[in-house]
């Protein structure tokens, strides 16, 4: 691993880290260290990288703004990627806007909205990168990503770079296609919106971001929704009607606002939250006969 971390600082295509906590690069504060750490300063570097990284043959996994993930406490092995500031280009032409993977969903979400573009309000209060919203499926308040993706630029673990459109994505419910059938990380997007109001555009964003001050913990550190709503039922509520809000372990607790929230209430680790997740669906399902499916994504070193 030494001699990749010296191909890549020589590269000079972006930061090199060994040993790097990602408790630095989630927005829970929690994980262990990635063997080795690397964010690029453009696409044409993270593709340089791939191919010194293929070369040694070593695993590398991507990650953007460190939303939805949890992260082991032993942390990573081998390599991970963050999509950060050398990814986060903005170019609108007319109603259609390209936008890098590393782009703040949220910023993006006001800045539009501001210009009198429609599409992304209900993305006001969402944390994380545009890459993770097109991988996830990102959506509220009745709308998603796939209602507005044109096509994602992908990068795949072999380092091949391809367009998918909207229908090759196959969006449903939280998922894409790049979770389980064709694994692969989003770079970029194309997205298609619409002229609008802005006075009624901006007031609309703000009813959303006000909605989630009100009911989200986002005063604590925290990964977003821990669980999928098992339709027509709903994550929070089963946790709630179980009495379950603000229950404890080590320092993951969940959320006295929102059942489907845990928390970071002080020196949680991966463990404690785990934990917690288990507790939590073991609960539910005894009473209810539910299987709570985790939303928040579970990497690292076992």
């Amino acid at each position: 691993m030494s001699n990749l971390f010296m191909d890549l600082k020589k590269a000079d295509i972006g930061k090199v880290k060994e040993n790097e906590p990602l408790s630095k690069h989630t927005t829970m504060k929690i994980g262990g260290p990635a063997d080795l750490f690397f964010e690029p300063n453009n696409q044409e570097a993270l593709s340089k990288a791939l191919r010194i990284i293929n070369n040694y043959g070593v695993k590398w996994r991507a990650i953007g703004r460190g939303s939805n993930l949890l992260v082991a406490d032993k942390g990573i092995e081998d390599v991970v990627i963050k999509l950060g500031s050398g990814m986060d280009d903005f170019e609108l032409s007319g109603e259609t806007l390209t936008v890098g993977g590393g782009y703040s969903i949220v910023r993006l979400a006001t800045t539009i909205s501001k210009m009198g573009f429609s599409g992304l309000e209900f993305a006001s209060g969402i944390p994380g990168s545009i890459g993770g919203a097109v991988y996830m499926n990102a959506g509220a308040h009745g709308s998603d990503m796939s209602k507005i993706l044109v096509k994602a630029h992908i990068l795949f673990a072999d380092g091949t770079i391809e367009w998918l459109t909207n229908e090759e994505m196959e969006f449903s419910y939280r998922m894409s296609i790049l979770q389980e059938k064709k694994p692969g990380i989003c770079i970029g997007a194309v997205l298609k919106l619409e002229k609008g109001e802005r006075a009624d555009i901006v007031a609309v964003m703000q009813k959303n971001k006000d909605y989630r001050k009100d009911t989200q913990p986002w005063n604590f550190p925290c990964a977003g929704s821990i669980f999928r709503n098992p339709l027509p039922k709903y994550a929070g509520q089963l946790v709630e009607d179980a009495g379950l809000k603000g229950y404890q372990i080590g320092g993951a607790k969940i959320s006295d606002m929102h059942g489907n929230f845990i928390v970071n209430a002080g020196g949680a680790t991966s463990k404690d939250v785990l934990d917690l997740i288990d507790f939590i669906k073991k609960t539910i399902y005894d009473k209810y006969a539910i299987m709570l499916e985790t939303e928040v994504e579970i990497i690292g070193r076992n």
